[in-house]
């Protein structure tokens, strides 16, 4: 049966409760249209790339148990994985069933009608050799003659039957007895054993030997005795690796040998912690955070941080954010990222500024200032504080690189690992919440420093926003993991004092703020003083050059002295109103003119005639003495200018010569070809969600579902009136448009089987080649494969391929 139709079978079988809870867990297959019926629905479920998106959110036992379903291909049973990962006590039975309920949940793995467990095929493509086995007997008797079958039975001592599928029955049923094969290998020549006992460790990649249509001359000793019984098999034109069946290495590997399987999480040492100790500590952390961050953001505001040629912001202007915001640089890069996200900040030419919607940000209580952020942080597809390479290189802020999926996934681990924790309890070291986190969420990226506990840099980031403290997972952190953003406003409003709108001004010039400070109180002392330190509590400090820059920006110094004394809490030391008087008398006691350029003569009458020309009053002209002006227009223009009012002058180079104006030919600019991308492929980025339907649709979804006819029509791709048998099949026939339906059917199967195939290929050169390919993994629009003409991996563009042959 097709695996679609089972999947629509066992789909159409579920009542109204758990379809919808399947519904609710694949809520990105189901989206914005919503399917109109089971079978639609099965399609979407299946397709690569919906199954791309659920694989990185599942756990440890969930991703083991799906790889052991993989190795045990189609005749996999309840029973036969229970024995392959030894979870056959009651409590590995319990477990077990709980780790295939939830891959049912996803709709990844299932009950068919014979109690067969079936699994989505792009899921088991995810495994080229699952647990380092390489495919079943049967597969690898396809390509073998009745008379070789003969042969093997013969020498097994297996009297042959007289049809083809007889004989491979036969086979097939010697070699599905392990003690029977173990027993037949111990009996063989002590070279053959040692050969095998290494093939049924390796992986299918680390073949021992290759023939190329020499039966004996490349067998190392004793390998035509495990040829000639069926131990081992090769290609009928003895090209290729020679492979051994699944059954074979499972019955060599032995008894006690069993597949991993980790179905409850690690054990980390756990301290009794109350509520209020983590409040208290969250509190102090998030508060800690929203000042440094809204600092970071005024002195972006104020200076707008510039960007290196090759993207993001460098090491030198985080440096220099850090210090306008007496903030370390794990704080400067969380805070440019989120805002970034949220839409605070933006890329403008060579600059990021802020947007307006930071002004608005900027006004509101530092509460739902944090609340913006942690909202950004919680969706960031990167690893924000991340600032250095694998080569130990600095990485800037802000570069647009890619999304980064197992990052994400690291952070809704951390998340869900801390949240996992039994109430009233905390980990004593919050580096043991990374065995926690690898196991909820095994395919995350750790972009941890090497030498460093795992996860350790995403967990330092949860305890600088306070969304762990103690060792467990803070009330913010607790409405982060379950989504619920009107409870994290309402608990970070709790949690964070309200802004605060004045300072305590010393006589030793300094402004001490406790908590936020208001973006008021923020913008005037940042403007009259210096910030020396930020956090729960904020100190400015006021100096001569401080007093001078709010000079320079057009205040007077009674607007000065007004302005602080309404915003200090108690009256200003005399020691800061001395301050501003002294800096404002010596202010503007000498003053900068702007001039593009300068005219001069030694005509007083003829420079006063120009500075008094009407049609020249565009070029700004001042007059300095009475042979010098100074032009506000550069020297080109005013050159230009004055000769079309019909005057004569000369330029002059910054020696004082007269500059020698030569019209030099005008050529026009060659422009190079465009390049052509002749990369493998592009990054790859996390697929950008539609809009999810509510969980609460769900239940009325189902029911339409289930009302609705079990199958849609199946697409007729070449109006033969067969519909594609697969997912892969329609894929493939997407992008290989050269090829006919029973080539893509056959390059289809291979994919799905892992298969052997031959194609003809057109190289980008425009040259037709033959190749073998194996190991092929379907990645639209390339395929991944084992090349046996170049011994290596290549990608292969479907678009490329003409045609398809047995190998």
């Amino acid at each position: 049966m097709k695996s679609r139709s089972t999947l629509a079978t066992w789909l159409g079988g579920l009542d109204r409760s758990r379809l919808a809870r399947v519904l609710a867990k694949r809520k990105d297959a189901v989206s914005s249209p919503e399917p109109r019926s089971v079978g639609e629905l099965a399609d979407r479920l299946q397709r690569p790339g919906a199954v791309a998106l659920v694989l990185p959110r599942l756990t440890l036992p969930c991703l083991q148990a799906a790889e052991a379903l993989a190795a045990l291909g189609t005749r996999a049973t309840r029973d036969s994985l229970a024995e392959l990962l030894d979870s056959t006590s009651p409590a590995a039975v319990h477990a077990l069933d709980a780790t295939l309920e939830a891959l049912s949940d996803q709709a990844l793995v299932w009950h068919d009608g014979n109690e067969a467990l079936r699994m989505s095929a792009p899921l088991r493509q995810a495994w080229s050799k699952p647990l380092g086995l390489d495919a079943p007997l049967e597969e690898l008797l396809a390509g073998t003659t009745s008379e070789e079958l003969r042969g093997m039975l013969a020498v097994l001592g297996i009297r042959p039957p007289g049809t083809k599928q007889q004989r491979i029955a036969a086979l097939m049923e010697h070699h599905s007895d392990a003690e029977r094969v173990a027993a037949l290998v111990a009996g063989a020549p002590a070279a053959t054993r040692k050969l095998l006992e290494q093939s049924a460790r390796s992986t299918p990649r680390q073949s021992l030997f290759v023939g190329f249509g020499t039966p004996d001359r490349d067998l190392p000793p004793g390998g035509r005795w495990a040829l000639d019984r069926g131990l081992l098999l090769q290609d009928r034109d003895r090209y290729g690796p020679v492979r051994m069946p699944v059954e074979v290495a499972l019955a060599l590997r032995g008894p006690d040998w069993h597949a991993p399987f980790e179905p409850l999480p690690p054990v980390p040492q756990l301290v009794p912690i109350t509520s209020a100790e983590v409040e208290r500590e969250a509190s102090v952390a998030a508060t800690a955070f929203a000042a440094q961050a809204a600092s970071v953001l005024s002195a972006c505001a104020t200076a707008p941080p510039a960007r290196l040629k090759s993207g993001g912001i460098g090491a030198r202007e985080l440096a220099r954010l850090g210090k306008a915001a007496q903030a370390d640089d794990a704080v400067v890069r969380i805070t440019l990222e989120t805002a970034y996200a949220a839409g605070l900040l933006a890329r403008d030419g060579d600059r990021v500024p802020p947007t307006e919607a930071y002004d608005a940000w900027a006004e509101q209580e530092p509460a739902e200032q944090l609340a913006v952020l942690l909202r950004a942080w919680r969706d960031l597809p990167l690893t924000p504080t991340r600032a250095r390479d694998e080569d130990d290189k600095a990485l800037p802020a802000l570069t647009g690189a890619p999304g980064c999926g197992g990052c994400l996934q690291a952070r809704h681990g951390l998340l869900t690992a801390a949240a996992g924790l039994p109430a009233g309890q905390g980990v004593k070291v919050t580096s043991e919440l990374g065995p926690l986190v690898a196991w909820h969420r095994p395919l995350s990226d750790d972009a941890s420093p090497e030498g460093t506990a795992p996860f350790s840099t995403v967990i330092r980031e949860g305890e600088l926003l306070g969304v762990l403290a103690r060792g467990v997972l803070s009330p913010l952190g607790a409405h982060l993991a379950a989504h619920t953003d009107e409870g994290l406003e309402i608990t970070a409003r709790r949690l964070l004092p309200p802004a605060t709108t004045t300072a305590r001004i010393g006589a030793d010039l300094t402004a001490v703020v406790t908590g936020t400070p208001s973006a008021r109180l923020s913008a005037l002392l940042d403007s009259t003083a210096d910030r020396e330190s930020s956090g729960t509590a904020s100190v400015w400090r006021f100096s001569a050059g401080s007093i001078r820059r709010a000079l320079d920006a057009g205040r007077t110094p009674d607007d000065i002295a007004a302005d602080l004394a309404g915003s200090s809490a108690t009256a200003l030391p005399q020691p800061l109103t001395y301050l501003i008087a002294d800096t404002a008398r010596g202010h503007g006691r000498v003053r900068i003119a702007p001039a593009a350029c300068v005219i001069h003569g030694d005509e007083p009458a003829l420079l006063a005639e120009l500075a008094a020309h009407r049609e020249l009053s565009k070029l700004a002209l001042r007059q300095l003495a009475p042979t010098v002006l100074v032009s506000g227009s550069p020297p080109a223009t005013t050159l230009a200018t004055l000769r079309a009012a019909g005057y004569a002058p000369v330029g002059e180079t910054a020696g004082g010569t007269v500059r020698i104006e030569k019209r030099l030919p005008q050529r026009a600019a060659a422009v190079p070809p465009p390049r052509e991308n002749v990369g493998r492929r592009g990054p790859r980025t996390t697929a950008t969600r539609a809009s999810d339907p509510t969980d609460t649709g769900m239940d009325a979804l189902a029911d339409l579902l289930l009302k609705a006819p079990p199958s849609a029509p199946e697409p007729d791709p070449f109006g033969s009136g067969v519909p594609f048998a697969t997912d892969t099949e329609e894929i493939v026939a997407g992008y290989a448009k050269h090829l006919s339906y029973s080539d893509v059917r056959q390059l289809a199967h291979a994919i799905d089987t892992g298969a052997a195939v031959t194609v003809e290929y057109t190289a980008t050169s425009g040259n037709r080649t033959v190749r073998t390919l194996s190991d092929l993994e379907l990645d639209p629009p390339y395929l991944d494969a084992w090349c046996h003409l170049r011994e290596a991996e290549r990608v292969f563009t479907l678009s490329r391929i003409h045609g398809v042959m047995p190998a």
